[in-house]
């Protein structure tokens, strides 16, 4: 076998190898854009929105303006801590999309790891307070995208799962990445 047809075929196998990570890294990496998205709407929802936040228009009956009416600094510590949690989705959302698209995309263990802990750590603490049923909330359009997002988050997980191991390009010869 000549050095040219080794080559292709070492390329060809990390090219088919390396296919379920480019297709899961990039459906990890737009997951990361539609939390970034949907912390953007929360955001605007805060500043140009008539309800509290997606999917939920008043609290018990109660309208922001009434609220608002009661005591304005309500509404403005509402608002700071919409913005808050806006700000921590978004910010979670760009370190899943360049941890997936730069790291979990490179095969990287590190990088796939630590975007799942993200994830589920965000998801795990904020998710559990909406079924208390403190307040009424459009379950659809309130964590609809959310969850959305999520299994396309947890599908692009699965496919891209580096397993732990090296460069498929590297394993065969110990050469290092890159080198010819």
């Amino acid at each position: 076998m000549s050095l040219d047809q080794a080559t292709a075929d070492r390329h060809r196998t990390a090219h088919e190898l390396d296919r379920g990570t480019r297709i899961g890294s990039l459906l990890m990496a737009f997951a990361g854009v539609a939390f970034v998205g949907y912390g953007v709407v929360f955001l605007v929802r805060t500043f140009f929105g008539s309800g509290f936040e997606l999917g939920v228009a008043t609290l018990n009956g109660v309208t922001p303006a009434e609220l608002d009416a009661i005591d304005p600094a309500i509404m403005h510590y509402i608002n700071h801590l919409h913005v808050a949690t806006a700000a921590f989705i978004i910010a979670t959302g760009i370190a899943i999309t360049a941890l997936s698209w730069y790291g979990v995309r490179g095969g990287h263990l590190w990088a796939w790891a630590t975007a799942i802990v993200s994830a589920v750590v965000g998801l795990a603490i904020a998710l559990p307070m909406h079924y208390a049923d403190l307040f009424a909330h459009d379950w659809v359009t309130h964590l609809g995208p959310i969850y959305l997002a999520t299994i396309v988050f947890v599908v692009g997980a699965v496919l891209a799962y580096p397993g732990g191991e090296s460069d498929p390009r590297t394993a065969e010869t110990g050469e290092e990445s890159g080198s010819t």
